[in-house]
């Protein structure tokens, strides 16, 4: 080891001086600094790590291995594409906090224990809002708030699990928690609560099936800049953390199918572009969360595989519709169309990342083909159905219909600039990169976590001709659609999705806290902090007159109910008489001695009473 800085310690430190540079200097300062923190992190060894006492332990700011190296590697390439996609943006605090979202995502999948990462999950979470919030607007605001709060959520369950974890277990490190061979959630459970609270904290960050809709409110609501950012990291960082603490847990398949297969009805009937691509992302994650649940190693290095193949293409798209975005100010299918004719390089760069999703030759083929083989070989073949089904649709109505709704279809009218240039050449890198890796997949494969088996290599006459096949099939399948009508049209409406439970949930809790609860809670207080006291105090005056008190309104009560005219004329009389006398201090300031031993001596039998019914 060449370094004891951690890289991402780095872009922190950097982040700091990046408000103070103005024009080039700026510039030339945000592309350096993921280039020198690449570098940075080449001068570790594996196997490597850097630590440091605190909180009465050591912890471990940077653990290098083969896992945490392959989303060190990506996030470095997101980072440095994203912030030359971001040069002509001129807010300092969007560059900080772009910068600041990338560090704390390196920093946790390079910590190597719970604490650190907790804290560079919280720093992300903080981080990624201030890139909704940017873009100042109202639906914006709401989308960061409430995403924000979802994923304080996810950090107050990781947190009490890791603090359930660290006491059961003694250790603080981060590390497999499933067994060897696999196992259920359910034997996770008896081993302990801390354990599947941190698995519940991962999967909230992670887009699990009525957990997802964060994600799918706030990411199209960010800036144009900031959703590419978004995609890249903190969903990637929780699908690192399940393969780092919890490959082959079982429901995890299920989990990831229901989340591969979902999103497909809403990448049918969505009309905003981006909405479309965060669905869209919330089905490849779905993918992966198959593979952590496998847990083989050729299915976590599919796993890895599939998340740096993905942070490239996605991002590709979100630098297309954020370009389309940019120079119109739409967003909706039913806005644009006919873009290609002013804006060929965007057509172009998108077209490359729609076929990236599953054509040969480009990088989700080799990628997604690994989780494939991972899956028929563990012998889940109705999940590989399901999950080839899915692959097909998401082709359609994300690979095809972004393009063909941005681009072509019909003329909108609309004739803006290109791109501006550093835009186009951050879409030109990520899609070089798309192109080089599948054609030359072994660019990825050699840094993956476990090496690839022979049978699992993606290049197969059977595997190429099947996804040939598949793909000509779903392509003439939205031809045939769009031709004969039957395709869902592109509507402006609101599409209710499980964000609904919380955004209508949240105000009627509020309204219920601030109305009934807190009448019901005044009630009580009030009874109890003032009716009861000021009941003791009457009685402790004149006991006995209290009690006649008392004795005269049942009666009174009774004979109201019950009673003849003449005797609730006899109960009132005796009510005004004893009231009377109650106010008459001279007639009751002293008790008789034999009173007052009665009164004590029943005092003493019911504490006699309840201290043995308590032994």
């Amino acid at each position: 080891m060449t370094s004891s800085l951690p890289p991402h310690v780095l872009l922190i430190l950097g982040a700091l001086v990046v408000p103070f540079l103005r024009g080039r200097a700026r510039s030339v300062a945000l592309l350096a600094l993921p280039v020198a923190s690449f570098v940075l992190l080449l001068g570790f060894d594996k196997g490597s790590s850097v630590q440091f006492a605190a909180f009465g332990r050591e912890l471990t700011l940077m653990r290098v291995d083969q896992l945490s190296l392959v989303w060190a590697y990506v996030f470095h390439i997101a980072l440095f594409v994203g912030l030359l996609y971001a040069l002509h943006v001129r807010s300092a605090a969007q560059h900080v906090a772009a910068l600041v979202y990338g560090a704390s995502a390196l920093g946790a999948v390079l910590a190597g224990d719970l604490i650190s990462f907790w804290c560079w999950w919280e720093v992300m979470a903080v981080s990624s809002t201030f890139l909704v919030l940017a873009r100042r607007r109202a639906k914006s605001t709401g989308a960061a708030m409430r995403a924000l709060m979802v994923q304080l959520v996810s950090g107050l369950l990781l947190l009490i699990g890791i603090v359930l974890h660290v006491h059961q277990t003694g250790s603080i490190a981060f590390d497999r928690m499933t067994p060897a061979g696999g196992g259920s959630i359910f034997d996770l459970a008896w081993s302990g609560a801390g354990t599947v609270l941190i698995l519940l904290g991962l999967g909230i960050k992670c887009g699990w099936p009525l957990v997802h809709g964060w994600i799918t409110d706030s990411y199209p609501e960010a800036t144009p800049t900031g959703t590419v950012f978004l995609s890249a990291f903190t969903t990637k960082t929780a699908v690192y953390a399940l393969a780092r603490a919890f490959p082959g847990a079982e429901e995890l398949i299920y989990i990831g199918t229901a989340m591969a297969v979902f999103p497909l009805i809403y990448t049918a009937i969505e009309n905003d572009v981006r909405r479309v691509l965060t669905y869209a992302m919330i089905n490849k994650l779905g993918f992966m969360v198959v593979g952590v649940g496998i847990g083989t190693d050729l299915a976590i290095s599919a796993v890895a595989a599939l998340a740096f193949c993905h942070i490239l293409y996605k991002s590709l798209l979100f630098m297309t519709t954020g370009a389309v975005l940019f120079r119109t100010g739409r967003g909706l299918c039913t806005e644009l169309g006919g873009l290609h004719r002013t804006m060929p390089w965007t057509t172009g760069f998108c077209l490359v990342g729609g076929a990236s999703i599953s054509g040969p030759l480009f990088c989700g083929f080799v990628a997604k083909a690994l989780i494939m083989v991972a899956v028929a070989k563990a012998g889940y073949a109705t999940i590989w159905v399901l999950l080839l089904c899915a692959a097909a649709g998401v082709f359609v109505f994300t690979g095809i219909k972004i393009p063909f709704f941005m681009f072509f279809a019909r003329d909108s009218g609309l004739r803006p600039k290109e791109a501006p240039r550093n835009m186009l050449l951050a879409m030109g890198l990520a899609s070089a990169a798309c192109i080089g890796i599948g054609i030359f997949p072994d660019l990825l494969y050699r840094h993956l976590p476990y090496a690839i088996p022979d049978y699992a290599m993606p290049y197969t006459a059977a595997h190429v001709i099947q996804q040939l096949q598949l793909l000509v099939l779903a392509a003439l399948a939205f031809c045939a659609l769009m031709r004969t009508g039957v395709y869902p049209p592109e509507l402006r409406a609101v599409n209710l999705d499980a964000d609904v439970w919380y955004r209508k949930g949240a105000p009627l809790f509020v309204r219920f806290v601030s109305g009934p609860l807190m009448t019901a809670f005044g009630w009580i207080g009030t009874f109890f902090h003032e009716r009861v006291p000021n009941a003791l105090i009457y009685f402790s005056k004149n006991p006995s007159g209290a009690m006649k008190l008392g004795y005269d309104r049942v009666l009174l009560a009774w004979a109201g109910l019950f009673g003849q005219p003449h005797q609730m004329d006899y109960a009132r009389a005796r009510l005004e008489t004893d009231q009377a006398r109650y106010r008459d201090t001279r007639a009751s300031s002293t008790w008789p001695i034999g009173t007052t031993v009665l009164y004590m001596s029943l005092v003493f039998f019911l504490y006699l009473i309840i201290y043995l019914w308590r032994d």
